[in-house]
């Protein structure tokens, strides 16, 4: 593999401090391989796990081992891929990848609520949008593994190949496979407007909401619009997506009626602007929102509790 780390102190034994030094880069990978900080958490300590199994003569043997973290972590995200399939098949309604706060905003799910050093979080970028995360629920897991590995975190395909357990070459096809979806998706849509764009449009969404306006919200929906609710079982929320933008402003001006008491705080998701609902102080929904043009194409609406942690402290 190609991230390499020192040697640790008073033997050629790697110390702890080099070792988990790689964490933020296995929980980059591993949330954006499986969707769920919770379960790229327990990757990172199934990872770290298998470590320190090893006989310290072992560990001392392997040259880079930021590279057999990446690998193992790698290998372990491919078979909870391939297992997520068959859970989500008996997921209660839509199941939608697990939203993150700003960095500036982490909020640790630990006991005690520590804050936690965001270096250890996810780097939110282009690459961990709900929209982007969404495109790869549509890949096979080998694909998801190669692109995410490759196009994402630069690893020449010698290395993917160690992971997703083929050739090279059939390793450099996954990752044009899956390139082609997501140019598919991006080309049927119009060009993603400026971040302060969108939280523009998210903040007129957010007053037409409150203001029960369903012109002034079909005016901010594109008329083929989706809105996609998950809540698990655990939540109330439809459990089909809504299509066409008067049919959610419609939905939405109901959820208005039905729970008048909702504050909305504009916040980011995922790295892009966003809304976060709280009744009684508590996050009951987080709202990830795909503009194109001037128009909401997508809705997320997050409220499995499960999924909320990183936004409530509990």
């Amino acid at each position: 593999m190609s991230t390499a780390s020192a040697p640790g102190h008073g033997t050629s034994e790697p110390g702890l401090s080099v070792i988990m030094r790689e964490r933020r880069q296995l929980i980059n990978l591993a949330y954006r391989l499986l969707g769920s900080l919770a379960d790229a958490e327990d990757v990172v300590q199934e990872t770290y796990a298998r470590w320190y199994a090893m006989p310290a003569d072992q560990r001392e043997s392997i040259g880079s081992p930021g590279g057999w973290l990446t690998r193992v972590a790698g290998r372990i995200c491919l078979d909870l891929l391939g297992s997520a399939r068959v859970r989500r098949e008996r997921y209660v309604g839509e199941w939608i990848p697990e939203p993150l706060p700003e960095r500036s905003e982490w909020i640790s799910g630990r006991p005690g609520g520590t804050s936690a050093d965001p270096a250890d979080r996810v780097t939110l970028d282009e690459s961990v949008s709900m929209a982007f995360l969404v495109v790869l629920e549509s890949m096979t897991p080998a694909e998801r593994v190669a692109f995410i590995l490759h196009d994402v975190f630069r690893y020449p395909f010698s290395d993917v190949a160690e992971i997703v357990g083929r050739t090279p070459a059939a390793c450099r096809q996954l990752a044009t496979s899956a390139r082609r979806r997501i140019h598919i998706h991006a080309s049927s849509q119009a060009p993603a407007p400026s971040t302060a764009r969108q939280a523009d449009i998210v903040k007129a969404f957010k007053q037409a909401w409150e203001a029960k306006d369903i012109d002034a919200l079909v005016g901010l929906l594109d008329p083929e619009a989706t809105a996609i609710a998950d809540g698990g079982g655990l939540a109330s929320a439809a459990l089909h997506p809504i299509t066409g933008g008067e049919r959610i402003a419609r939905a939405w001006v109901e959820i208005a009626d039905r729970v008048p008491d909702l504050t909305h705080l504009e916040r980011t998701v995922n790295g892009q602007p966003g809304l976060v609902a709280q009744e009684d102080g508590v996050t009951v929904t987080v709202y990830a929102f795909d503009i194109k043009g001037d128009r909401i194409m997508h809705i997320w609406a997050v409220r499995n509790p499960e999924k909320l942690r990183l936004f409530t402290g509990s």
